[in-house]
């Protein structure tokens, strides 16, 4: 299964990022991840064809079998850079249309991104994505700087036990909604 590991972070050192790159490391015998992020992508402005910028993030959207997409938590919600990113991924072109999609979160706070989460399972709701989004169990890492160790592992071996689990379920969604 080829999957588009999106970081919802414009951060120069994002949490989230780092966990979607543990991800991809502790799964890279069992996935063919590719990494994108929306750091750096332009502001969605309404009425304006996509930017090339945009066109590319959406060429990996639509070649990836899913999008696992790593969502930071500001002011009780997805960041700003992210929700830009999905607007114009939702109205400009619509590079989400049928995609299963997984998210996953870490955050400095106990709560762990799981306010991002429901942020954006209800953006990816909207009209526009059209989009399949995996409701079983959460992934919701808290207290990220004290997570990772420096290499960028997860330190907690119950954390990773759970992360094989979410993925199982994962997979076991994938096989049904692509039958």
């Amino acid at each position: 299964m080829k999957i588009l590991a999106l970081n919802g972070s414009n951060a120069d050192n994002s949490f989230n990022g780092t966990l979607l790159k543990f991800i991809m490391k502790h799964f890279g015998s069992r996935y063919d991840f590719e990494f994108a992020s929306v750091k750096g992508l332009p502001m969605f402005k309404e009425g304006v064809d996509a930017p090339e910028e945009i066109l590319a993030l959406a060429k990996k959207v639509e070649e990836a079998d899913l999008v696992l997409i790593g969502s930071p938590e500001q002011q009780h919600s997805v960041t700003s850079a992210l929700k830009s990113a999905l607007e114009w991924l939702s109205s400009s072109v619509h590079a989400f249309n049928g995609k299963p999609i997984v998210v996953v979160s870490t955050s400095v706070l106990p709560q762990g991104g799981a306010r991002s989460q429901t942020r954006l399972k209800s953006v990816l709701a909207s009209p526009g994505f059209s989009a399949q989004t995996f409701n079983g169990d959460e992934f919701m890492l808290p207290v990220a700087p004290n997570a990772f160790d420096e290499a960028g592992n997860l330190k907690d071996e119950g954390t990773v036990k759970f992360l094989g689990h979410f993925f199982d379920e994962v997979d076991a969604w994938y096989a049904q909604i692509t039958k």
